[in-house]
This record gives structure tokens, C-alpha cells and sequence, in this order.
């Protein structure tokens, strides 16, 4: 055998080992290649990718009209000026009749939202839906009508580390900007974004003003939308945050269905990481999957069979390393389907079908409570399992919880947070939303109230 077809042999059998994911990716062979442009790609996506502007109106409040002392002596003043707080981000359009998708941290709170195109035409736009769990929100052009660029949503569990993307924003209100990068990793489940855990990571320069801007694929489509960067300084180092498009995708698509809330698949079973000591004692090879620590009687995960110690190691073909990726993979499952798990249980491995169906949210009765009292301004609901899911509460949870607080409110101001549980007030058992409700206008000169938070119980004593 001579020696050229030696090589040529070996170089077939390379690429016959190649995975097929990766046969269409290439470095360049030759300087005309690295003058190649992404002008064409820019060009298509730019246009989809607004400016989005948010503003606010706040009361100045004096702090020392939080000091009683102060307040009897000097009483308190009329109406304190308001000032108007503006913050500043980017979206995508996402629908031709004017849809939107932005970063909820970026109108969270907002009076008044407009967006700007890249063309500089602006329009007034009404928030469709907020969603914190995933830090995005959707947003409609008011009288729309034109037909607005859109960009596709691409399928962002093909992407693959090293694959190039372009990240398109406004950067410290600067206008629009095109920077480049790599995907860095993929996966990110340990960075205290938001409740799904699962970011892919780039390279590519993203700054204060590019949240809820574009992360393109070099096909031009949406692979994900920027959301975060890693600082020590407030710009740019090279380590940026997007949430998957298949993420953004049932965000959408909630909206587009005129729900006022994102509707995602319950699972009804409490999921923990595998400790390397944990790994040890099942057995395992390496500390990986979300162990089942109880599950919700009548829930999907109880119908499906699932148990207490069975070891989640895979979902519809696709691995599961931790709580967080099962929570972002089973959140990206269509509703009225059903998946299929792949459980470790006394060291085998089986199949198990869960049906795809949201958390039950029967009798929720939110209220807002307004008389004067320490809970003026706390939104408050019966526990229901959807609410339970949604603010990670232990399954078994009941009574009433703070599911949101105003920014001015009393509530706010001494401390209360969302997700607390108030179980007593007065030594009045709080079982429903009308007892506390009930409760808080009794008036009293001092407040004793039992809170739940992250599991313990808080014995807390307030003045009048």
C-alpha cells in the first residue's frame, strides 16, 4: 500500500468518526476565507432587534418619615414629589404583528414602555406578559399596523461549544451594536439567574443595555436571548449569559395564546442534587442526576409510579446532569403530551411515561392588602400547588403566602418577602387569605406575627 493512500484511507476513516453535528463546522483554510464578512447575517437580523425603553414614576420619600418619633414631632408632610426612573434594554421582535420579547428586569415595574427600531421609528408599546421564573417578558406594538421584521427561533439544543454567534444590542444606550464570540460553554446551571438554570455562555462583548438583545446563530436565527453578563467592573469580561431560544420559544407562545401567565408542566415530585457522598452510597460512578427526595400524592409523577430515591438520569434521550437541567428539559416539553423519564432504581435503569399537564390552581383567592397594618401593600394567595411550584415552597405547604410586594408598601419596608408564609397574627391562625385580610384591619398597637421562610419558622414582634 503506498504511502498517499495510507493517508487518504485514515483521513475517511476520521471523517466517518466525526459526529454529524459537527461535519458541517470548519476552521478556514485560506486567507480569502477570514476576510469573509457577517455583514449579510447582521444585515437580516438587525432589523428584528428594537431598543426598549422603560420608565417609572416613584415618590421621593424622606426616610426619616419611617421614624415615628419624627412623625409626631414634625407630622407628615402632603404629597412628596415625584421623580421619573428610566431604564434602558433591548428586545426582539418575534411576530410580524409587532410581538416583542425582552428581559423582564428590564420593564419590571414600568409605566410606561416604548420601542425603538432600528430605522429610529418608535411606538408605544403595552406589556402581553411578564414571567420572573425565566427574567423574560413579551411586549405589543399599540396600533400596530405594519408588518414588523422578525427573527426565527432556531433550535438551541443544536448548538454546540465553539460555534460562532453574534450578540446584537444597545450597549450603555449607545444605539445598536453587532459584537461577536463563541459559545464558551453550554448548560450553565450555577448562576443564580433566574429559577431555570440552563444558559448557554459566550465570549461575545455584552454590556449593560444589551439584556433581552439577540444571540444569532450564523444561519441568522435566535438561539437565545442575553440576559446577564459576569462583572467586577460593570462591563464587559468576556463571560455572557443568554436563555435558550427552546426557553424563549413556550414564553412566546404563552403570550401568542392570550395567557396572562406562562404555563408549564408540573412534575409534583421535589428533585435534589447528587452529592459526591450521595454517589457514593447509590453506587454511582459519578455524581450526576436529580435525585427524587418525596413526591406529591396525586400528582403526575405519582401516577407515573415515580418514588422517593429514584434517580432521574435522563429525559426523551437526553441526559440529565442535575435538578436544573431536568427543571429547564421537562419546562421545554409540550403540555398534554407526556414524557418519557429514564429512572435509576435499585440499579437498573427504567422507563418511566409522565403525563405533561400544568399544577392545579384552584381556590387562590389573591388579595391585595391595603388597611394600615405591616402587610399594607403585600399581594397575598391561598397556597394552591401551582403556587407552590412557582415559589418553591415544600409541596405539603398550606395557608397563605406573599406571592408579590409593592415597592412603597409597608410590607416592603419592614421586611416581608415574597414567598413568606404567614401562619398566625395576633395568636390568630391564618388558614385563607380573608383571615388575613380580617387580621390586618383589626388595628392594633403591636403586631405578633408567626412567618414560614425557606422552611423555618420566624417569630416576629412589630409596633403599631
Amino acid at each position: 500500500m503506498s504511502l498517499i493512500r495510507f493517508f487518504a484511507l485514515l483521513l475517511a476513516s476520521v471523517v466517518v468518526a466525526t459526529p454529524a453535528l459537527a461535519q458541517d463546522r470548519r476552521v478556514p483554510t485560506s486567507g480569502a476565507e477570514l476576510r469573509l464578512s457577517y455583514a449579510p447575517i447582521v444585515q437580516r437580523a438587525q432589523p428584528a432587534v428594537v431598543n426598549v425603553y422603560a420608565a417609572k414614576t416613584v415618590q421621593n420619600r424622606n426616610p426619616l418619615l419611617d421614624d415615628p418619633i419624627f412623625r409626631r414631632f414634625f407630622g407628615v408632610p402632603g404629597q412628596q414629589p415625584e421623580q421619573m426612573q428610566r431604564s434602558l434594554g433591548s428586545g426582539v421582535m418575534v411576530d410580524a404583528t409587532g410581538l416583542v420579547v425582552t428581559n423582564n428586569h428590564v420593564i419590571e415595574g414600568a409605566d410606561q414602555v416604548k420601542i425603538s427600531l432600528a430605522d429610529k421609528r418608535e411606538f408605544e408599546a403595552e406589556i402581553v406578559l411578564k414571567d420572573s421564573r425565566t427574567d423574560l417578558a413579551v411586549l405589543r406594538v399599540k396600533d400596530g399596523r405594519e408588518k414588523f421584521a422578525t427573527l426565527d427561533f432556531a433550535n438551541s439544543d443544536e448548538l454546540l461549544v465553539g460555534d460562532v454567534v453574534l450578540a446584537i444590542g444597545n450597549p450603555f444606550g449607545v444605539g445598536q451594536t453587532v459584537t461577536h464570540g463563541i459559545v464558551s460553554a453550554l448548560a450553565r446551571t450555577q448562576v443564580g439567574i433566574t429559577d431555570y438554570q440552563f444558559f448557554i455562555q459566550t465570549d461575545a462583548a455584552i454590556n449593560p443595555g444589551n439584556s433581552g438583545g439577540a444571540l444569532v446563530d450564523m444561519a441568522g436565527k435566535l438561539v437565545g436571548i442575553n440576559t446577564a453578563i459576569f462583572s467586577r467592573s460593570g462591563g464587559s469580561q468576556g463571560i455572557g449569559f443568554a436563555i435558550p431560544a427552546n426557553m424563549v420559544r413556550v414564553v412566546v407562545a404563552s403570550a401568542k395564546s392570550g395567557g396572562k401567565a406562562v404555563k408549564r408542566p408540573w412534575l409534583g415530585a421535589k428533585l435534589q442534587a447528587v452529592t459526591p457522598e450521595i454517589a457514593e452510597t447509590l453506587g454511582l460512578k459519578l455524581p450526576n442526576g436529580a435525585l427524587i427526595a418525596n413526591v406529591t400524592p396525586n400528582s403526575p409523577a405519582a401516577r407515573a409510579g415515580l418514588k422517593p430515591s429514584d434517580l432521574i438520569v435522563g429525559i426523551e434521550g437526553q441526559t440529565i446532569d442535575d435538578p436544573n437541567a431536568f427543571d429547564y428539559r421537562f419546562a421545554t416539553r409540550q403540555l398534554g403530551g407526556a414524557a418519557q423519564i429514564d429512572v435509576q432504581r435499585a440499579g437498573k435503569i427504567i422507563k418511566v411515561t409522565v403525563p405533561l399537564e400544568t399544577a392545579p390552581d384552584t381556590n387562590r383567592d389573591e388579595i391585595v392588602l391595603t388597611g394600615r397594618s405591616p402587610f399594607q401593600g403585600a399581594k397575598v394567595a391561598n397556597i394552591s400547588p401551582a403556587i407552590a411550584d412557582e415559589l418553591h415552597l415544600d409541596a405539603q405547604a398550606e395557608g397563605v403566602v406573599v406571592i408579590d410586594l409593592a415597592d412603597d408598601g409597608t410590607a416592603a419596608s419592614v421586611g416581608f418577602q415574597k414567598g413568606d408564609i404567614i401562619l398566625a397574627v395576633n395568636n390568630q391562625k391564618i388558614s385563607k387569605t380573608s383571615d388575613l385580610d380580617k387580621a390586618s384591619k383589626a388595628g392594633s398597637r403591636l403586631w405578633r406575627i408567626v412567618v414560614v421562610r425557606g422552611g423555618q419558622q420566624i417569630n416576629v414582634t412589630l409596633g403599631g
